[in-house]
């Protein structure tokens, strides 16, 4: 796929970077924010029991973000929650460069809008240093999961780490991107 370039990238390059360096008088192309990561996790509390749950979610995580996941394991046991150092407790994905952008785009113009009741996304989801938090209930939600094949709904934390200097200037990036945040 040499020579290829996402359609949100493409988008970025050609609409959002004009558009923020209007607002935010910018004088060099490179003061404009832009997306340095998206870290996706899930954790697998029914994984201490049944060991095959990580199997399936490692699965379902990979086919939606297009890269193997890494699982993450206990530091050290902690015997109120039945947890031995070293059992499998979550996976992780960290995504960059195009398949961040492949993701990005079909999560906002595929996933988002298939959620039940969905009247956008929370703006104060954001940490102060420019990046945004997204907890979603089900995986449901991308196209990618047969729910016949799938044992059950499980929920995922999705970080979109910018380089932006404030959360005002993040938001302003993912809007012009395509993050529907609610109208105030």
């Amino acid at each position: 796929m040499k020579g290829y370039i996402p359609r949100l990238k493409e988008k970025y390059s050609k609409v959002t970077v004009p558009e923020m360096m209007k607002i935010f008088n910018y004088k060099n192309v490179h003061q404009v924010p832009k997306l340095k990561k998206i870290v996706i996790n899930i954790g697998l509390n029914e994984a201490k029991e049944n060991i095959k749950v990580v199997d399936i979610a490692s699965g379902e995580l990979g086919s939606i973000c297009g890269q193997k996941p890494q699982i993450r394991r206990a530091k050290k046991a902690i015997s109120n929650f039945k947890l031995k150092k070293g059992m499998p407790i979550g996976l992780k994905v960290t995504l960059r460069s195009e398949r961040m952008y492949e993701f990005f785009d079909r999560l906002v113009s595929v996933a988002i809008p298939r959620i039940r009741d969905f009247r956008g996304l929370e703006s104060n989801a954001f940490d102060g240093r420019g990046n945004f938090n997204l907890g979603l209930s089900e995986q449901y939600i991308f196209p990618e999961i047969n729910i016949e094949k799938s044992d059950k709904a499980r929920g995922m934390n999705i970080t979109i780490v910018t380089d932006a200097n404030s959360d005002n200037e993040a938001k302003e990036l993912l809007g012009l991107m395509g993050m529907p945040f609610k109208k105030r």
